[in-house]
C-alpha cells in the first residue's frame, strides 16, 4: 500500500489532484513550512506538490517570478501556499508575513482544519473546532463523508491533545479509512478510535490492518463494528494482530466473518500477547470457527474479555470453550449468549468451569437451556473450590425451588456469586415470600448504633477509594451477621445501589455527610442557622 494512495480511476485522481491535502503526512507539512519560509524570505521559491496521488515526495523548486506572470492558479495548491495567499489578502487567519517562521508555526489546529475544509469544499463541524483542545471528541452521526473525514485527519496529523475520537456512522468509506490510517502513522496522541458503521469494506480493512501490522500508531482501543468486513478481510486482521503489540481492545462485531475467519482469528489468539478485549459478536463463526478460537485460547496469556454472542456456536463450540477453560488462566469474562447451546452443551462447558480459577462472568442468556442445564452450571461452581465466579446470566431459564435451595447453599461458600435466572416454577400461583426492604433494615441498624450511611460503606470499603466492586460488596454483606439480610435482599440492594450496572457501588456522593466532630450536634447547629 502506498502512503494514503487512493488508487482509483483517472477521474478520481483528477478530482482530488487539485487538493494536495489528500497526501496528509507530517513530512509534507514540514516540507511546506520550509517552502513557505523560502518563498517569503527570498521571494524566489514556491512549493509545487506532485499531482500524482501516491508516495509523498519533496517538492521541486521553481522560479516564482515565472509563475507570477501567468494568469492561471496552479492545479495543486498546498496547505502552506493557500495559507500564505489568504494572509496576503487580509483574511482572518491572522498569519503575519513579516516573520514567515512564526507565521507557519502559529497556525492553530482550528485554522488548519478550516483551511482543509475550504480546499475539500466541505462545511466545517463547529463541535470539532470547539473540542480540538480537549482529549475527547465525539463526531458520531455527523454525516462527514470521505471529504469531511479527510479534513479532520489533516487537522489531527500533529495534534497532541486528542486521545479519544468517535467517528461512528459517518459513511467515510474506504477512502476515509485510508486517510485516517495515514494520519495515525504520524499522530502520537490518539489512543482510542471508533470508526464503526462506516462501510469500510475490503479496501478499508486492508488500510487499517496495514497500520496495525506496522505497529506505527499509538492506538490501544479500536472499534470496527458493522463495516461489512467479509471473509476475505480476515487474513488482513489475523496477520496484523499476530505481531501487534499496541492494540488492547478490538471490536469486530456485526461483521460477516465466517468459519474460515474464525479459524484465522483463532490462530491469531495463539500468538497475540497484547489483546485484552475482543468482541466478535454478531458474526457467523459457527462451530468450526469457535472450535478454532477455543484452540487459540488454550495458549493465550493476554485476553481477558471475549464476546462470542450471536454466532451459532452450538454444543460443539461449547465443548471447545470448556476444554480451553481447563488450561486458560487469564480470561475473566465470556459471553456466549444466543448461541443454540442446550443442556448437553452446558454440561460440556462445565468440564472447564469445574477446574477454572479465573473466569468471573459467564453470560449464557437466550440459549435453549432448562433447569437441568442451569443446575449443572451451578454445580460446577460448587465443585470448584478455586472458582472466582461472580455472575452467571441465564436470565431466560425457568428454574424451580430445588435450584433456589442449591443456589443458597452455593452462596454460603461463594458469597460473591450472583446468578441471574428467570421465573421460579410454582411461585406465580403461590403468594411470593415477602422480604423487608433492605435499605430500611440497614437504616434501622444505623439508627440503633448511632451511625451514618457513610460509616456503613466506609467499613466495607477496605481500599478507601469510595468505590466498592459489586462482588466485594455482595461478599461483605453475605458474610456479616450484624444486619440480617438474606441472598434475595442483598441482590435487591445491589440493584438499587448499582442501578446502571457499572459493577461498582459508588458512595462518594455521601462524602459531604461525613461528620468531622460530634455529628449530631453539628447537624443541629446547622438546622438552627437555617431557621428564619
Amino acid at each position: 500500500m502506498g502512503n494514503l494512495a487512493v488508487e482509483k480511476s483517472e477521474s478520481v485522481q483528477d478530482q482530488y489532484g487539485e487538493y494536495t491535502l489528500i497526501l496528509i503526512s507530517f513530512k509534507t507539512i514540514t516540507a511546506a513550512k520550509v517552502a513557505v519560509n523560502s518563498s517569503f524570505t527570498e521571494g524566489k521559491k514556491q512549493m509545487n506538490p506532485p499531482l500524482a496521488v501516491g508516495d509523498l515526495e519533496t517538492e521541486t523548486e521553481k522560479d516564482t517570478e515565472e509563475r507570477s506572470n501567468t494568469s492561471e492558479c496552479p492545479e495543486s495548491v498546498s496547505l502552506a501556499d493557500a495559507s500564505a495567499e489568504k494572509d496576503t489578502q487580509g483574511s482572518d487567519t491572522n498569519l503575519k508575513v513579516e516573520d514567515p517562521e512564526k507565521a507557519f508555526t502559529g497556525v492553530t489546529g482550528a485554522e488548519l482544519y478550516l483551511e482543509a475544509c475550504r480546499l475539500m469544499e466541505v462545511v466545517p463541524v463547529s463541535h470539532f473546532i470547539q473540542n480540538l483542545a480537549k482529549p475527547y471528541i465525539n463526531l458520531n452521526h455527523h454525516g462527514l463523508g470521505p471529504k469531511g473525514v479527510k479534513a479532520i485527519a489533516i487537522a489531527l496529523v500533529s495534534n497532541a491533545t486528542v486521545t479519544h475520537l468517535e467517528l461512528e456512522d459517518n459513511c467515510i468509506l474506504a477512502e476515509g479509512a485510508i486517510c485516517i490510517a495515514e494520519m495515525l502513522r504520524e499522530n502520537s496522541s490518539l489512543q482510542e478510535l471508533n470508526i464503526s458503521n462506516n462501510h469500510l469494506d475490503t479496501a478499508g480493512a486492508e488500510a487499517i490492518a496495514s497500520l496495525l501490522l506496522d505497529n506505527t500508531s499509538y492506538l490501544h482501543a479500536l472499534q470496527l463494528s458493522g463495516n461489512s468486513f467479509r471473509e476475505e478481510t480476515a487474513p488482513y486482521f489475523a496477520e496484523a494482530l499476530m505481531g501487534n503489540y499496541q492494540v488492547k481492545e478490538l471490536d469486530l462485531s456485526h461483521n460477516e466473518f465466517c468459519e474460515k475467519g474464525g479459524q484465522l482469528l483463532g490462530q491469531m489468539l495463539a500468538s497475540n500477547t497484547t489483546l485484552e478485549i475482543l468482541d466478535l459478536s454478531w458474526n457467523h463463526l459457527s462451530r468450526k470457527g469457535t472450535v478454532a478460537l477455543g484452540t487459540g485460547l488454550r495458549g493465550n496469556g493476554a485476553l481477558k474479555i471475549l464476546n462470542l454472542s450471536w454466532n451459532g456456536v452450538g454444543n460443539e463450540g461449547a465443548l471447545a470453550l470448556g476444554e480451553a477453560l481447563k488450561v486458560n488462566n487469564v480470561l475473566v469474562h465470556l459471553d456466549i449468549s444466543n448461541n443454540q447451546i442446550n443442556n448437553e452443551g452446558a454440561k460440556k462447558l462445565c468440564r472447564g468451569l469445574e477446574v477454572n480459577g479465573k473466569l468471573r462472568i459467564l453470560k449464557m442468556a437466550n440459549n435453549p437451556l432448562t433447569v437441568e442445564g442451569a443446575t449443572a452450571l451451578l454445580t460446577s461452581v460448587r465443585k470448584n473450590s478455586k472458582s472466582m465466579m461472580e455472575e452467571i446470566n441465564i436470565s431466560n431459564v425457568l428454574v424451580n425451588e430445588t435450584f433456589i435451595k442449591l443456589l443458597d447453599l452455593v452462596c454460603q461458600t461463594h458469597p460473591e456469586l450472583d446468578v441471574i435466572y428467570g421465573e421460579v416454577k410454582g411461585c406465580i400461583a403461590k403468594t411470593p415470600k415477602e422480604h423487608a426492604n433492605p435499605m430500611k433494615v440497614i437504616q434501622n441498624y444505623l439508627k440503633v448504633h448511632n451511625l451514618r450511611l457513610w460509616d456503613f460503606f466506609r467499613n466495607i470499603d477496605k481500599d478507601g477509594n469510595m468505590k466498592i466492586p459489586v462482588a466485594a460488596f455482595r461478599r461483605a454483606m453475605m458474610q456479616q451477621s450484624s444486619i440480617p439480610l438474606d441472598r434475595v435482599q442483598i441482590v435487591e440492594l445491589v440493584h438499587k445501589l448499582d442501578w446502571n450496572r457499572t459493577g461498582v457501588v459508588d458512595y462518594s456522593h455521601l462524602k459531604e455527610e461525613k461528620p468531622e466532630q460530634k455529628p449530631v450536634e453539628g447537624e443541629i447547629k446547622e438546622e438552627k442557622k437555617e431557621e428564619p
